[in-house]
């Protein structure tokens, strides 16, 4: 970076974007700690509490996590606290307990009109598509069928799904370094058909929640689109707002 004093204010937030363009860049990899706030208010000119103030701006984004008496770490997907930070399904009797992810299908297709607009890539660009079970309990809970672009994920397959063990955003992370830093959701009700009511093992017909999702990694890049539907019949929704 042949200039990395900025010259516009407000200060804090030019540094929030030398910062995020590190990160873009992988400077800092997923679960890496950051240099010091004195070591960046060095790098960038600036003084550390305006370095300060920056990192807390994207601590609040959920993008670094600071972790008392060891410093700022990039946030990890590998992380067993980021694993509700998507998923807002929680047990109606309190037990949160982590989901199991049983792979359904992986296949390779191409974009159709909606795909390449919920992407944002051509019309007939590869894609992959999954279909998975999320069990709760060893009970079918979500049923989701995920759409990824094929030119960022080549070589994932349905024995890789099979294969990991963690979350699918931390498979897409470490394998591929994709970071999803933020997702629009949009629900809405649906009656199970009857794939659906196979799959969660509910009557046809049965009130569902439907969950549409966009992951956005930086540079606000789409990279997921999602559909999944939610059986509520031990679950709710759980949005906190502040």
């Amino acid at each position: 970076m042949a200039q990395e004093s900025p010259t516009f204010s407000p200060l804090y937030r030019q540094i929030k974007t030398l910062i995020l363009q590190a990160l873009e860049a992988g400077e800092w990899r997923p679960g890496q700690a950051i240099p010091s706030e004195q070591e960046l208010a060095a790098r960038f000119g600036v003084s550390q509490g305006t370095v300060r103030k920056a990192i807390d701006e994207i601590a609040g984004d959920n993008l670094l996590v600071r972790k008392q008496g060891k410093g700022t770490y990039v946030a990890s997907h590998n992380d067993p606290r980021a694993l509700f930070r998507f998923l807002r399904l929680v047990p109606i009797d309190g037990d949160l307990s982590h989901p199991k992810s049983v792979p359904l299908d992986c296949w390779r297709a191409k974009a159709g009109q909606e795909a390449s607009r919920m992407l944002a890539i051509d019309l007939g660009a590869p894609i992959i598509i999954l279909r998975r079970l999320l069990k709760f309990a060893s009970k079918p809970v979500v049923v989701d069928e995920i759409y990824l672009p094929g030119e960022f994920f080549q070589g994932l397959s349905f024995e890789t799904l099979q294969d990991w063990h963690g979350s699918l955003y931390s498979l897409l992370e470490s394998r591929f370094g994709s970071r999803m830093i933020r997702a629009q959701e949009r629900i809405r009700a649906v009656a199970a058909d009857r794939s659906t009511s196979e799959a969660l093992k509910v009557a046809e017909g049965t009130p569902l929640l439907s969950v549409e999702r966009v992951t956005y990694t930086y540079g606000d890049r789409p990279v997921e689109w999602r559909r999944g539907l939610y059986s509520t019949a031990e679950h709710y929704y759980l949005n906190e707002l502040n």
